[in-house]
């Protein structure tokens, strides 16, 4: 299983971000190999959809956990079609919010929060 955290760098110990459509970076963690990769979020760039620009690339990399503060209409949308779940979390480093997930302290996010529009 794959698990994508918003994330405002580039190693474990980065701070989760809570803007999924812009944030900076995606760390992917596998499960089975507990290897991670580093992913520049291509929806940053993007004047407007971040949101499904960020969330199909993660479809593109079969993700099937992504760990954020919150996804805007049209991302929450395309992951709930994709069958990817979404759990929400404060800003604390990376490594602490796959921890939670493994001990299921992450709330699932089960509706869309506020679309922001191509601002950061």
């Amino acid at each position: 299983m794959k698990i994508a955290v918003s994330a405002t760098g580039q190693n474990k110990e980065s701070l989760l971000d809570r803007r999924f459509g812009r944030c900076d970076y995606f760390l992917v963690f596998d499960t089975v190999t507990d290897d991670f990769k580093v992913i520049g979020n291509l929806g940053v760039a993007s004047g407007q959809g971040a949101g499904i620009a960020a969330a199909s690339q993660l479809i593109d990399e079969n993700v099937s956990i992504i760990i954020t503060g919150n996804l805007g209409p049209n991302a929450y949308e395309l992951v709930e079609k994709a069958e990817m779940k979404a759990y929400s979390c404060e800003e604390i480093p990376v490594f602490g919010a796959i921890e939670r997930f493994h001990k299921n302290q992450l709330p699932e996010i089960n509706a869309a929060g506020n679309a922001h529009h191509g601002m950061k």
